[in-house]
């Protein structure tokens, strides 16, 4: 009866981290990382809610009773289960979390614009409104040479791209120089 119990205890657990660690059918799912700024509210329980929080260098936030936990790789609804979680263990009976991401981090556009840099990223950014952010291309610029580079990869894994690609926070953008 006590290993049946136990077992019992480590089934969340358990499922937890398989639902962590394995890709979800919505792998497509923005997943939070560093520079990020997040809302996490805990219903009825105001000292336990953050109005913002910035992921830190380390991909982590630090929350009251729990301390710092990684952020970076989860989606929202991720980080409110792992959150929820935690709050079950030995702090609240129902925790109800949120989470929501209120800035998302920067991309940037190197090369050939006017005005290169880091801007802040908007939902449904596409490569032709970050170059525009970017004060256009310059006399030199070759709008059929430009690459994105994913966060998270090495510039020999960028791929070139038109002005309608999706634009993804953290991502580079680098409009190469035309001939003529």
């Amino acid at each position: 009866m006590k290993a049946h119990k136990r077992h019992l205890r480590l089934f969340p657990i358990f499922f937890l981290a398989l639902h962590l660690c394995v890709p979800s059918a919505h792998s497509q799912e923005y997943q939070i990382g560093v520079g990020d700024v997040l809302s996490i509210s805990v219903f009825e329980e105001e000292d336990l809610s953050l109005k913002e929080v910035r992921v830190n260098g380390a991909g982590a936030i630090s929350l009251p009773l729990i301390g710092e936990i990684k952020a970076r790789g989860l989606t929202s609804r991720q980080l409110e289960e792992l959150i929820t979680h935690l709050l079950l263990d030995g702090y609240l009976v129902k925790p109800k979390v949120t989470v929501a991401i209120l800035h998302y981090r920067m991309f940037y556009v190197h090369g050939q614009v006017k005005k290169p840099g880091g801007y802040p990223y908007v939902e449904g950014l596409t490569v032709q409104k970050a170059i525009a952010l970017a004060g256009g291309f310059t006399e030199r610029a070759s709008e059929s040479k430009i690459q994105l580079v994913q966060e998270g990869k090495s510039k020999d894994k960028s791929e070139m791209v038109n002005i309608s690609s999706a634009v993804d926070p953290g991502d580079v953008i680098i409009v190469g120089e035309s001939l003529f």
